[in-house]
């Protein structure tokens, strides 16, 4: 079989894992961990694998184009999971773990899902009484000692579902690879529905060729390499960590899967990645954390942490802005980094990472600008479920903090007369599942894609205003994009996890502020209501509110905040499994303390 070539639109997600199968057979493709150990497969083993998933499928009688959901964490099987149903003609249905047996059914009634591989207990619970309605409807648990799955029930275990498509492949030899070959580029390879801050959520129909574009302009902007190993805990439910899970497919770096958020800072010191995706907010953590151990320790060590951080922030803007680093600066950046930043890279587990990918929200430029300066380039993007997530990043060698970078190569941009982003290319999507009027509302006669956010364009570098729907009109008739206070203040204070800023047709703006996990242990002994309750907490966040406002514009200023008793959660309903902010959820959660602020 020939190499296939991702720049053209002949190839899909089968051909590109067919091409890196052939290549790499042998390599290294995943790790995984159980039973407190890591584990590797190779690119040959994963194949036997997908293999056995996809024609186990084809003996459930599922057929070319109809939908399977995957209701799983990031892990191996998902992946595995997600390349067979590409291999049996098949449409992904991604559905976030966090999902409620409400929301899943509606979600798999309107994709038309005819199957659905689940990962545990809890998640088949969710479905059974779905499947117990519906005898056509197929349930798979990927662990095997699922309670009621594999048994009398009609479910079966992966396991099963194997073995299955072992027997399946035996009587129908060549059935796979045929049904495999007949994919066309333009078939829909994904369904994704976006989770949305606020509205219904809509199925974004990706297909193989929006996801070979897009992934393949990726390897090109990263420069990815055989070489490199991503950390993987993106959830791939959200399109970045599709992207993200098949963009390596196409090179073949390998891929180690987290076993969730709490392990992070531990699997980061067993792997050692190369490169790494993430959100803003895994990024505001991570400085959060550094900023307050900066302050521990002796006198001594304060000031020499202090004093490198400062030598790394001078070289980082001398570096940024193009100015000749002095002997000195150079001389004085090598010793930080020998006392203080290479050590903190270690302890990090992050020594050999090349760089880190920041997407789904914007990030503020401050934390990049000193994770920079401490040796880590975090290369900031922006795309949309629509446009097979990145239409912009940054590069290299072109990167501009507070900007998601020029546009990649696959993608034509440009700005309504309004500041909105239009986009138009092979990764941008072409219709909402059964929903052909959000889709005519989206897409002009032009072909343009209409994202709904507004941006500035500086030399090429894109940079995000806010979302065209949560812009700040006051009653003064002033435009404020909220995002922009809510990250200059997160990135002032490690005091403060989450702003969200309010002042739509009032007179001046407020905010409501959650405390950070470093602000309930100094203020609070561990409790982040007895810290939100502590005037001293409140003196020092009323100092960094004040500091933030002297940069800004007297009528984007926040006048006035309340600090909240808990942060915010998905468990709570306040975040998006992607750890967004839900605006309106907020925004009536909190009217009363709103309405105060405002004296009302």
């Amino acid at each position: 079989m020939a190499t296939h070539d991702t720049s053209d639109t002949t190839a899909t997600a089968f051909h590109v894992w067919g091409d890196r199968v052939r290549d790499f057979a042998d390599r290294v493709a995943f790790h995984y961990r159980r039973n407190g150990a890591w584990q590797s497969l190779t690119w040959r083993q994963a194949d036997d694998a997908a293999r056995e998933i996809a024609a186990g499928l084809c003996s459930l009688g599922l057929r070319a184009g109809q939908r399977v959901v995957v209701l799983c964490q990031t892990r191996l099987e998902w992946v595995l999971s997600d390349v067979a149903i590409a291999m049996a003609g098949l449409v992904s249905v991604p559905i976030y773990p966090s999902t409620t047996a409400a929301q899943c059914e509606v979600l798999i009634g309107d994709s038309g899902a005819s199957a659905a591989l689940v990962e545990n207990a809890d998640q088949a619970a969710k479905l059974a009484p779905l499947a117990a309605k519906r005898p056509d409807f197929h349930l798979v648990a990927i662990e095997e000692d699922t309670p009621g799955v594999g048994g009398e029930s009609p479910g079966l275990s992966l396991a099963g579902l194997r073995r299955a498509g072992v027997a399946w492949a035996k009587a129908y030899p060549d059935e796979l690879d045929r049904r495999a070959m007949t994919v066309l580029p333009s078939d829909s390879f994904t369904i994704i529905y976006t989770s949305g801050t606020t509205g219904q959520p809509k199925g974004v129909v990706l297909t193989h060729a929006n996801l070979v574009a897009s992934c393949a302009s990726a390897v090109r902007a990263f420069d990815l390499r055989p070489t490199d190993v991503q950390y993987l805990f993106l959830p791939l439910a959200h399109v970045l960590g599709r992207e993200v899970e098949w963009a390596p497919i196409i090179v073949g770096s390998q891929v180690a899967f987290s076993e969730g958020l709490a392990r992070i800072k531990f699997d980061l010191v067993e792997v050692r990645p190369t490169f790494m995706a993430g959100v803003p907010r895994i990024f505001e953590k991570l400085y959060a954390a550094v900023q307050a151990g900066a302050q521990q320790g002796g006198r001594a060590k304060r000031a020499l942490v202090r004093w490198a951080f400062g030598v790394a922030a001078e070289y980082s803007g001398a570096m940024r802005t193009g100015k000749a680093v002095s002997p000195g600066l150079r001389l004085s950046r090598g010793l930080a980094d020998k006392l203080v930043l290479r050590k903190l890279r270690k302890r990090l587990g992050l020594d050999r990472c090349r760089f880190l990918i920041s997407g789904g929200a914007p990030l503020a430029s401050e934390i990049a600008e000193f994770f920079h300066g401490a040796g880590l380039l975090i290369l900031e993007g922006y795309g949309l479920t629509e446009s097979t997530a990145a239409a912009f990043v940054n590069r290299f060698d072109r990167y501009r903090f507070g900007t998601v970078g020029p546009a990649i190569d696959v993608v034509e941009a440009k700005l309504a007369d309004d500041g909105e982003i239009l986009l138009r290319g092979p990764s941008i999507f072409s219709s909402y599942h059964n929903n052909p009027t959000a889709t005519a509302e989206v897409f002009d006669a032009e072909g343009w894609f209409h994202t709904g956010d507004i941006g500035v364009m500086e030399d090429e570098f894109l940079r995000i205003v806010d979302r065209k729907k949560d812009i700040i009109i006051t009653a003064g008739g002033k435009n404020v994009a909220p995002q922009k206070l809510e990250n200059a203040l997160k990135a002032h204070t490690p005091l403060v996890s989450q702003v969200v800023v309010f002042g739509d047709r009032r007179s001046y703006c407020v905010a409501l502020i959650t405390p950070s996990e470093p602000a309930a242990r100094q203020f609070g002994g561990g409790d982040l209501a007895a810290a939100a309750a502590s005037p001293a907490l409140r003196a020092a966040i009323e100092r960094a509110v004040a500091e933030v406002n002297g940069a800004l514009a007297s009528y984007e200023t926040i006048k006035s905040f309340a600090l909240l008793p808990a942060d915010f959660s998905e468990a709570t309903g306040e975040l998006t499994p992607s750890l967004k902010v839900k605006r309106d959820v907020v925004a009536s959660k909190f009217a009363t303390a709103v309405a105060g602020l405002y004296g009302e």
